[in-house]
């Protein structure tokens, strides 16, 4: 008898895979009709969720490490940090059993010090949000000729000998936020200001997807060279503040990573946020305040949740030889401030 997944109930409710995982799991953020279409799907195929059933995971135990960018100056990784520790008990009653570790974000060698850290005696796979550099790639190298899985997670690492990324396609990200940012800006000519951190995989995707489409379809834009924002709203702030100040002809900014608290601060103190338009990512408290103030136009999401179960869900694949059961690319959605949840 073939082996009902996720993505079957997901088709036959007519939901996403992100749903089908809240559902599952006993998260908010599903509508009564919702969650009983997933409900209904899984009685129509003889679901019984796996997740749940901790007898059906038999007696082999499962040792995972995440590795994880330490806050508090990226809501996405703090509240990324928080999820996996709400939920490493419910993981242990599976044996499935979770580590964490931290870095400082950006720092490549605090990060490299984790990775040397990983015990492969006590570890079989490793999570990680990854700096995109040489050292990093042949940190990973390392861990998987030592025969651990590794993963990346939000941002890959190129070249690498990782099992998997977990995450959405950042190139596709950022043809979005450049859909957005054209539509919005109308036909008036003027500058983009994009504000990011080109040694994060993500980012730098998202900053080709971007600029490949305004050079496509909205030429009338002129893109301005990255200003080096470090995910750090002490840094966006005064970014964003001489964006504004050199450049008279400024429409809009696109932010590819974090420090959104600082981009806000700086459009609602310059007197300027109705004439600017702003394309942010992840919707964290700052960036649901911005788009209610009018400051941000649009957010483009990524779902934690959803990320730290894939990669779990991938490195249970690994160990267990089983390719059917990798999750799907990350969903991503876009937010105004007229459907936020």
């Amino acid at each position: 008898m073939k082996r009902v997944t996720l993505r079957d109930i997901a088709q036959t409710a007519e939901v996403s895979l992100a749903t089908v995982d809240r559902v599952l799991n006993g998260r908010a953020g599903v509508s009564e009709e919702a969650e009983a279409r997933v409900r209904h799907a899984m009685d129509v195929l003889s679901f019984k969720s796996r997740r749940l059933d901790a007898a059906s995971m038999g007696s082999r135990a499962y040792h995972f490490n995440f590795i994880i960018p330490r806050g508090p100056k990226n809501t996405f990784m703090v509240n990324m940090r928080r999820y996996l520790d709400s939920i490493t008990q419910q993981m242990a009653a599976q044996n499935i059993h979770l580590t964490g570790a931290d870095y400082a974000e950006l720092d490549e060698q605090e990060l490299l010090d984790a990775l040397a850290a990983v015990d492969p005696d006590r570890c079989m796979g490793v999570a990680l949000v990854a700096i995109d550099s040489a050292p990093v790639r042949e940190a990973i190298d390392a861990l998987v000729q030592k025969g651990i899985a590794v993963v990346t997670v939000v941002s890959d690492v190129t070249s690498s000998r990782r099992f998997f990324n977990v995450g959405p396609d950042n190139v596709a990200a950022g043809w979005l936020a450049a859909s957005l940012m054209g539509r919005f800006a109308g036909r008036r000519p003027g500058k983009i200001g994009v504000i990011g951190s080109m040694s994060l995989r993500d980012q730098a995707d998202r900053h080709l997807g971007f600029e490949q489409v305004i050079a496509r379809e909205y030429g009338f834009l002129e893109v301005l060279p990255v200003s080096e924002g470090c995910d750090d709203s002490a840094v966006t702030i005064e970014l964003t503040r001489k964006l504004i100040r050199d450049h008279e002809e400024l429409l809009g900014i696109y932010n590819i990573g974090a420090g959104n608290r600082g981009i806000c601060t700086a459009i609602e103190e310059s007197g300027r946020k109705s004439e600017l338009v702003v394309v942010a990512h992840e919707l964290t408290k700052h960036t649901r305040q911005a788009l209610v103030s009018g400051a941000f136009d649009a957010v483009i999401n990524q779902d934690y949740q959803v990320e730290v179960n894939d990669a779990i869900q991938a490195l249970r694949a690994f160990v267990d030889s089983n390719v059917a059961a990798m999750p799907l690319p990350v969903h991503l959605d876009i937010y105004m401030r007229d459907n936020l949840p």
